[in-house]
């Protein structure tokens, strides 16, 4: 790959790229003929809305609803935090840093995606060759303190030897990462999908990814005072189900899955496939281990200061919620 991957151009494409998976997934409220209810469901890139629309699976649904899009985790937990969405979905370390930071939620279903959807890049012509030798750089993580990102970085340095006050770490948002990414003002970068796929796509070579040290389990959370409501907590239901079922059909149609993504996302097909193949789409109810999976995550991270305290997992989830059988 040339440095003419990273011109004005591939600068502007990153840029128009970002705004689309920012705006592109925001809808106006769905009305049926009588809803029982309506929900905000929050959403990350574009990634639920694809898989709905996609499968289809939300059609006929019997509650109202709109989507919500953020372009990462710390702003949709700032809009859960405030009852501006009912339902949110993240990565294991970032619904833990949302209950440090007093957000009213709980756990309520578990997604599986792969852990090779994250990871350290660096410019393909990058002297950097390992994750040692990050010793003395700067790396950028996204989105924000207690990210999918931060945790793979530290988990990184530490299998890695490196101490982490030996690394500059700053916290940028996606969209504006990935422009200092591709005018090459940043050593390297810590990111997820559908960013991370990019960012490759545009010449990035990995430095380390998240196998062996993200769980790449994710999490749909909802909002207390909307599981307190019976009207809502029954509409919650209806779409965990759904949730499911396109799970589901992604699992069976993946190049449907890609294609809808592509359009939706205005990303190109083959980024699609890529990032479409390792997404989170597998929806089950929480179990005991992902409980103990993600308890692990939150005792770690207390350990090593990424969260300021240590959060008991079980305390912020209800399995009670949802029951479909796994």
């Amino acid at each position: 790959m040339t440095s003419a991957l990273f011109s004005r151009t591939s600068r502007r494409g990153w840029l128009k790229q970002g705004a689309a998976l920012s705006l592109a997934a925001t809808s106006s409220l769905r009305v049926f003929a009588q809803p029982q209810t309506a929900l905000v469901l929050g959403d990350q890139a574009g990634g639920l809305r694809s898989l709905f629309e996609a499968s289809r699976a939300l059609e006929g649904a019997p509650f109202a609803y709109r989507w919500a899009n953020f372009q990462g985790a710390a702003p949709l937990f700032e809009a859960q935090r405030s009852a501006a969405v009912d339902t949110a979905m993240a990565g294991d370390l970032p619904v833990l840093a949302a209950a440090v930071g007093k957000t009213p939620l709980k756990i309520v279903a578990t997604r599986v995606g792969k852990a090779d959807s994250l990871g350290i890049v660096v410019q393909p012509d990058s002297p950097l060759r390992s994750v040692a030798d990050l010793r003395g750089k700067t790396v950028i993580v996204s989105s924000a303190r207690g990210s999918i990102s931060q945790y793979q970085l530290y988990g990184a340095l530490e299998e890695a030897g490196v101490k982490r006050e030996e690394v500059t770490v700053k916290f940028v948002l996606p969209t504006d990462a990935a422009a200092a990414f591709a005018s090459k003002q940043i050593d390297a970068w810590a990111i997820f999908d559908p960013y991370y796929t990019m960012a490759l796509q545009q010449g990035g070579r990995i430095l380390r990814d998240g196998r062996g040290i993200n769980t790449a389990l994710g999490f749909i959370t909802a909002t207390e005072s909307s599981l307190a409501d019976p009207a809502k907590r029954a509409a919650i239901v209806q779409f965990l189900d759904r949730l499911a079922r396109a799970g589901d059909w992604a699992l069976a149609n993946p190049e449907a899955y890609a294609q809808a993504y592509s359009q939706l996302t205005r990303l190109p097909i083959e980024s699609s496939r890529i990032i479409t193949a390792r997404a989170s789409v597998a929806g089950r109810p929480v179990s005991e281990a992902d409980i103990a999976a993600l308890q692990t995550v939150a005792d770690r991270s207390a350990r090593d200061g990424i969260l300021p305290v240590r959060v008991d997992v079980r305390a912020i989830t209800d399995t009670g919620v949802w029951k479909r059988p796994a």
